[in-house]
């Protein structure tokens, strides 16, 4: 019979293009959301479903990972980076490398460059219960609806049309797994790799290959711009705007919406700002007027714009 996880695996090696050019000088996985690096939340997340520790596989400005965890550590609980040289080996390859991390007992694996709070707790129970080598967090609405899945037995039995093209898939692949170590062991010595085909051969030979769906909670994948805001704006009915206690706001600014305003950042007098996102250390100029714009670090925001980005070339 399975355990239960205490170490949850994080991938953060993507080169984050579908973001660009506000991820060209910083991983994914640390643009703030709210005010706090990506990836806290993510570790929040998971915290709360009992892992202990934290693997996270690297690569993109991977320096800039010390920069937010310089001690290695979050809330108490163990970070460990793994960096993936000289290229991102996807998925499973990430895992592969990362396997003397992770072969000691049964992990999570998450999805970097989501930004979610599923409840995970019957994703547990459905591994546990039905013996499952990997169990699949599905949705059966979003985005990319590409897992079929047995509802009655609990397996998944195709991705992407590979296997049963006749099926219409139904259920949106979230990026949040439970794993066996003896998972590592069908992934190829050091391939640069996708789990996808590493599942497709799974459901061949008959491997328990489990699935569960979660439609409780919200799940975003921050693939782009649009759905970066619209994570600020489905938060800002818990208390929006955000703004750090070290921001220096001048007289006569306006801020409104689900704007945030992450620490160091300086607001010049009558700027006007509406569901803008602000990182830290940027800088808005006097009486400009910004509506659904994105400052990264460092960058200064000068005029009048709408769905904009400053961010370094």
């Amino acid at each position: 019979m399975n355990s239960a996880p205490r170490t949850a695996f994080i991938l953060g090696a993507g080169l984050g293009t579908r973001l660009r050019p506000l991820t060209n000088r910083r991983p994914k996985p640390l643009i703030p959301v709210a005010n706090r690096p990506l990836l806290t939340h993510a570790f929040e997340h998971l915290a709360a479903l009992g892992i202990e520790r934290f693997v996270v596989n690297t690569h993109w400005h991977a320096e800039r990972y010390a920069e937010f965890f310089p001690e290695r550590r979050w809330e108490g609980r163990p970070i460990t980076f793994v960096e993936e040289r000289p290229e991102v080996l996807e998925t499973a390859g990430g895992i592969w490398n990362a396997r003397a991390l992770l072969d000691d007992g049964p992990f999570v694996v998450y999805n970097g460059d989501i930004f979610s709070d599923l409840p995970l707790a019957p994703a547990l129970a459905a591994h546990l219960v039905n013996d499952n080598e990997v169990t699949l967090v599905l949705r059966s609405h979003g985005g990319n609806r590409n897992v079929a899945l047995d509802s009655a037995a609990g397996r998944v039995t195709d991705l992407r049309r590979a296997l049963r093209p006749e099926i219409e898939p139904q259920h949106l692949f979230t990026g949040i797994y439970v794993v066996e170590p003896a998972f590592i062991a069908r992934i190829p010595a050091g391939a640069k790799l996708s789990v996808v085909p590493v599942f497709h051969e799974m459901i061949r030979g008959g491997g328990k290959l489990g699935g569960i769906v979660i439609d409780e909670g919200a799940w975003w994948d921050l693939g782009t711009r649009a759905e970066y805001l619209a994570v600020h704006a489905a938060l800002a009915s818990r208390g929006a705007p955000w703004i750090a206690t070290n921001v220096d706001v001048a007289p006569g600014a306006r801020i409104s919406g689900a704007t945030a305003i992450a620490r160091g950042a300086r607001i010049g007098a009558g700027a006007d700002l509406r569901d803008c996102v602000v990182w830290e250390n940027a800088e808005v100029a006097p009486g400009a007027r910004l509506t659904r714009c994105i400052i990264a670090d460092g960058m200064r925001a000068v005029g009048e714009h709408a769905d904009a980005d400053f961010a370094p070339e």
